[in-house]
């Protein structure tokens, strides 16, 4: 613990993850005698699971672009992201020891492809800075005075019952998402405590259930250059917008429960289970990068050279074949000689392959989600320095907040650049 005589600014950080770590790295960088209190036995645990254990630090995509790519309340992040953005988070781990590299998708890992060495790489940082981290040390309640109408941290309760005194404190708990790291929503209570207004959390970035069992029969299948388009839920009045909820192109996964993959997970960013508990409905093209016209051509070119094999064999040239077989069989082509199917039946075989519906009723929850979307909300923080505007002392970083993004690095950055915002901003109040 600090000294009694140490006359540093004491900084209070709650929360060893991503944007705890960056922040306490940050504020020791300023001069500022830095306690981390964490709930569980070590730090970064959501770190050590990311990019499948290699840990997809970053994106360094144009800055521009990233902007793209992030979800919910991107203009909040300006002055956190262009003051620490990727190329300086990678600099960062450099500096810290732990090289990286840029690999398809301008997703930045670790040389190693070890998870574990970026947080390594953050504690050996904090080490030598004099950091204290105090593990297996969950915080009850964040404690504020008021004198004048002001408002004022003062430092924070454990739920040991012990006070730990602070000039400043840094949130930094994480969402709800992978709730077996620590991210049970701890935040979002001791905020309401301090009258924060919280956005419901929901579950993003996260596989879908879905109304179909053809879905789930074809567990285990990946699809590759497919896209997927999800409808804006019917407006009052019945009425529907030309514009889709979501479009994109990439890979996907049939699961046991419904869908999954890179492209399902992004798509889940936009889907409001909440706000629309019928569920959304989903397009499929199975192959977007040809017309109607090239489609039915290839259709026709595969019943002209083998005009006695059934239908499934001829979808089987152009498909998997647990595919082709499904597909056969919805359009009622299955048992029937190439030679015998018509124009009109081409034609609808040819705008199925374009168009498969799904209809996704839920989401698999916080268990099996990537991040949480809502959370604190930005209107209370002030985005030049993170700090909340109600209560001098007390700023927020990370998960917490109400931003996400993308999958491919754009969340962690999102936790590297508010942290490191927030432990700066802390230091030099």
């Amino acid at each position: 613990m600090t000294k009694k005589n140490d006359k540093r600014r004491r900084i209070v950080v709650i929360g060893a993850g991503a944007a705890g770590l960056m922040a306490a790295c940050a504020a020791a960088e300023q001069g500022a005698a830095v306690t981390i209190l964490e709930k569980t036995e070590k730090a970064g645990k959501k770190i050590y699971i990311t990019g499948k254990g290699r840990c997809n630090l970053t994106n360094a995509c144009d800055i521009q672009a990233f902007w793209g790519h992030v979800v919910s309340n991107p203009k909040f992040l300006y002055s956190a992201v262009y003051g620490f953005d990727a190329r300086a988070m990678m600099q960062f781990m450099e500096d810290s020891g732990c090289p990286v590299k840029i690999e398809r998708g301008d997703r930045v890992f670790p040389v190693s492809d070890h998870a574990s060495d970026v947080t390594k790489a953050l504690l050996a940082h904090l080490r030598r800075a004099k950091v204290e981290i105090r593990y297996h040390c969950p915080v009850q309640s964040i404690e504020v005075t008021e004198a004048d109408g002001i408002r004022c941290v003062t430092g924070v309760k454990t739920a040991a019952g012990e006070r730990v005194d602070a000039d400043a404190v840094i949130l930094a708990v994480g969402g709800r998402s992978y709730p077996s790291t620590g991210s049970e929503g701890d935040g979002y209570r001791m905020a309401r405590e301090l009258g924060i207004e919280v956005v419901k959390p929901a579950p993003s970035l996260v596989p879908l259930r879905t109304r179909e069992d053809w879905c789930t029969q074809l567990q285990g299948l990946a699809l590759k250059n497919v896209e997927l388009t999800v409808d804006r839920p019917l407006e009052n009045g019945g009425r529907k917008k030309k514009k889709p909820l979501y479009e994109g192109f990439g890979e996907m996964l049939f699961t046991h429960f419904g869908i999954s993959g890179p492209l399902v997970l992004t798509a889940s960013c936009y889907m409001d289970f909440d706000a629309h508990p019928e569920g959304f409905t989903m397009h499929l093209n199975l192959k977007p990068a040809l017309t109607e016209e090239q489609i039915t051509a290839r259709i026709r070119r595969e019943i002209e050279a083998a005009p006695k094999k059934k239908m499934t064999g001829v979808i089987r040239t152009m498909f998997p074949a647990r595919l082709a077989e499904l597909i056969a069989g919805m359009s009622g082509l299955s048992e029937r000689v190439a030679a015998s199917v018509n124009d009109k039946e081409i034609a609808a075989l040819t705008h199925l392959i374009q168009d498969l519906v799904i209809h996704a009723e839920g989401t698999r929850g916080f268990n099996e989600a990537i991040v949480t979307r809502g959370g604190l909300h930005v209107k209370a923080f002030d985005p030049s320095t993170m700090q909340c505007k109600e209560i001098e002392g007390l700023y927020a970083a990370g998960e917490v907040l109400d931003v996400d993004a993308h999958t491919g690095g754009f969340n962690l950055q999102i936790a590297w650049s508010t942290g490191r915002l927030a432990g700066e901003s802390a230091a030099l109040d």
